[in-house]
């Protein structure tokens, strides 16, 4: 069975994740996308690198189910070849600023004169209107304009979030906003510009909090792990290892005071719902505490899970990878490389689809490794390839 987007021609001129990811995601569900790398190769390609060519992990994980060639639109003959790879395609990925943009003549305005039902698909820091907009800006800028920095750690300490979620956050409303207008096009034949940004997607996850904010004015400061909303929210240390357990809502607080043999506790005035046992959520973080100091992480998990309370074992890195859950799940993939010993372990489709899933069908590209079968699908011929290559425009 074909993917529900096969026929679609991405040309994904994205970088790091922001770009890169929604590109991924529309190649899951069998677009054909080409990423457009630098002649020398993008500076996202060696992040962590693991290969003899120092290709990095960040790179396997965002370019598979791509075909990948060198452009440089700089020169006239590499924009001569972007024009033309235009002209074939449906939609059009870029994380840059909208200068950069006009610059390399990937702007809305450039794009549809060449290919009038066009879709470009552009992902910015701060979007492309008000003080901000030509400022740059990283996942982390926006974690910490968002209020997230300030509610992670500590009172006395801001922290961010080690994995980038804003990023990959943008990404995915992003492949979600081009799936929309790749069906808005179908009924209208016309195209359109779709924006995301790195700032819009953090305020997203912060919704609720900045609401109590304004409505309410508690003025949260952080507190580590321990949850503000419910409790238990917490960490927990066992025997021999640590745990998170959350409990939320009247049904889960009776399991859990039940399990904790504290039943008067149903009856305190101090927990009588999520707010006052956030409120009071230290008394009830110690006693779980004490309750888990006195089992291992595997009792404590057990007598967890016979009450239906939602926990888990704070994993490394390497224990996410030996976990069985995960391996018999298949949550990722083993994708071969040139240049590297073994598979690298590549996150799957993390959405299924029971008629037209997605999948991992193709590695990730080598520095321009499809130079030649891309251009000669435009009508260029040896001699012509040739020409691009001495001019230094591929």
């Amino acid at each position: 069975m074909g993917g529900v987007l096969d026929g679609i021609r991405v040309l994904d001129f994205g970088r790091f994740i922001a770009g890169p990811w929604c590109g991924a995601l529309l190649g899951d569900f069998g677009a054909d996308v080409i990423r457009i790398d630098k002649r020398g190769g993008g500076e996202d390609r060696h992040v962590l690198p693991m290969s003899d060519d120092m290709t990095g992990a960040m790179f396997l994980q965002m370019n598979r189910n791509k075909r990948g060639m060198t452009l440089d639109p700089t020169k006239p003959e590499g924009r001569e070849i972007q024009e033309k790879l235009v002209a074939t395609a449906d939609v059009v990925l870029a994380n840059m600023p909208p200068r950069a943009l006009k610059q390399l003549g990937l702007d809305y305005d450039t794009l549809k004169s060449i290919k009038p039902n066009i879709i470009l698909t552009t992902a910015t820091a701060f979007g492309t209107t008000g003080p901000l907009a030509t400022k740059v800006g990283f996942d982390t800028v926006a974690q910490a304009m968002s209020g997230a920095m300030h509610l992670t750690g500590t009172e006395d300490s801001a922290m961010r979030s080690y994995y980038p979620w804003v990023d990959y956050g943008t990404a995915t409303l992003c492949a979600l906003g081009t799936m929309a207008a790749i069906m808005s096009r179908r009924e209208t034949g016309e195209g359109q510009h779709v924006q995301g940004s790195l700032l819009a997607t953090a305020l997203t996850n912060a919704n609720s909090t900045l609401i109590e904010q304004a409505l309410a004015q508690p003025n949260r400061v952080a507190t580590g792990n321990r949850g503000q909303i419910n409790a238990p929210s917490d960490c927990f240390k066992t025997k021999d290892g640590e745990i998170v357990c959350i409990a939320i809502g009247e049904i889960m607080h009776k399991r859990w005071a039940d399990l904790m043999g504290e039943e008067s506790w149903l009856t305190d005035p101090r927990f009588k719902d999520d707010a006052a046992r956030a409120e009071h959520g230290e008394i009830i973080s110690e006693r779980m505490q004490a309750w888990c100091a006195e089992r291992t992480t595997e009792q404590a998990l057990a007598e967890l899970e016979a009450a239906r309370l939602p926990a888990a074992t704070i994993l490394s890195p390497q224990e996410a990878l030996d976990n069985a859950h995960i391996r018999e799940v298949g949550f990722m993939k083993d994708v071969e490389y040139p240049g590297i010993a073994k598979p690298a372990p590549i996150i799957d489709t993390p959405v299924s689809l029971s008629q037209t899933p997605g999948g991992i069908h193709r590695r990730p590209p080598q520095l321009g490794e499809h130079n030649e079968e891309i251009l000669t699908e435009l009508g260029y011929d040896a001699a012509a390839i040739a020409r691009f290559r001495e001019a230094e425009a591929i």
